[in-house]
């Protein structure tokens, strides 16, 4: 009996014992990472931006609330929110006021398909076979029927009132201390196809001293053109860094078509002889119905942007 049932009892045991891990403690264990960017014109002050992303918020996910609160201590010169609040529709009075204390800083923030619409039971399965078949989000996919819309228009309307720019396939520009002029440039989320880059396109102002581009999801596409058009940064989200990942291997999906190699953190992009500056972060949440993270701690990052070398 012993030599039949061993070995799967035992696979069981260290299955159970990973997925409490994974969502007992790993996704709980947040972090902040702090990384220093090159790209600003010389002679500019260092300037450093907090980004937030992927929060997933669920009523009652109190740890995370204090978690986003204290990052108000970090003192940014400006903050980016990078998209997919929520992860329940009765949770925009939780986002608004974890994010509150970082709402006193000049900020900009867009959107996710996740802050438009409610997750729904998914199978973790079937990120491996839309990598495999080329078929990302509503890229090749039929359109999102009977879901649940999530009061996205509360949630930005709470963002604005405290004066972050709504870069929803817009420019905008913020002034930050010591009369410097920050150009922001964003896109709506590629994920379900709301990107209009038509809107955006022509690169960088002159009139700025800096410019950068922000986007929820790093499609290809979107970084092509952002880097054609020369900004030397963009910012995005969605991936949550592969979430389950495989330990001293990495990442297996990136949930878009970005490669593995980029599923977070720093990187570079190339597109019509011009390089860009790519920042993915892997979010501070999961949805509600995978709220599992392995080998993929949940995060923000705090970017150090100094000038050119």
């Amino acid at each position: 009996m012993r030599a039949r049932y061993g070995v799967p009892l035992g696979i069981t045991a260290v299955g159970a014992a990973g997925l409490l891990y994974s969502a007992g403690f790993e996704a709980r264990s947040f972090r902040l990472r702090r990384v220093t960017v090159p790209v600003l014109p010389e002679g500019m002050r260092p300037l450093r931006v907090l980004q937030v992303s992927d929060i997933h918020m669920v009523g009652g996910q109190r740890k995370k609330q204090r978690w986003l609160r204290s990052l108000a201590g970090l003192r940014p010169d400006f903050v980016i929110n990078t998209g997919d609040n929520l992860s329940d529709p009765e949770a925009v009075p939780e986002v608004l006021d974890a994010l509150g204390p970082l709402m006193e800083f000049p900020g900009a923030y867009v959107f996710g398909s996740n802050d438009y619409y409610g997750p729904v039971p998914r199978n973790p399965a079937r990120y491996l076979l839309e990598k495999t078949s080329g078929r990302h989000g509503l890229n090749g996919n039929a359109p999102a029927v009977r879901v649940i819309h999530n009061p996205w228009e509360d949630l930005r309307d709470g963002f604005d009132a405290a004066g972050w720019l709504n870069l929803t396939n817009t420019r905008g520009t913020l002034k930050l201390d010591g009369g410097l002029s920050l150009e922001l440039t964003g896109l709506d989320d590629p994920h379900i196809k709301r990107d209009r880059y038509a809107h955006v396109a022509g690169g960088p102002s002159d009139g700025a001293d800096f410019s950068m581009a922000v986007v929820h999801a790093p499609y290809l596409r979107v970084l092509d053109a952002f880097t054609a058009d020369a900004y030397p940064l963009m910012l995005a989200g969605h991936t949550h860094g592969g979430q389950l990942c495989i330990p001293f291997y990495g990442a297996l999906v990136t949930n878009c078509d970005l490669d593995t190699d980029r599923v977070k953190g720093l990187s570079t992009h190339t597109a019509e002889g011009h390089t860009s500056y790519l920042h993915v972060s892997a979010g501070c949440g999961a949805n509600r119905y995978t709220p599992f993270r392995f080998a993929c701690p949940p995060e923000a990052t705090l970017l150090t942007l100094t000038a050119k070398r």
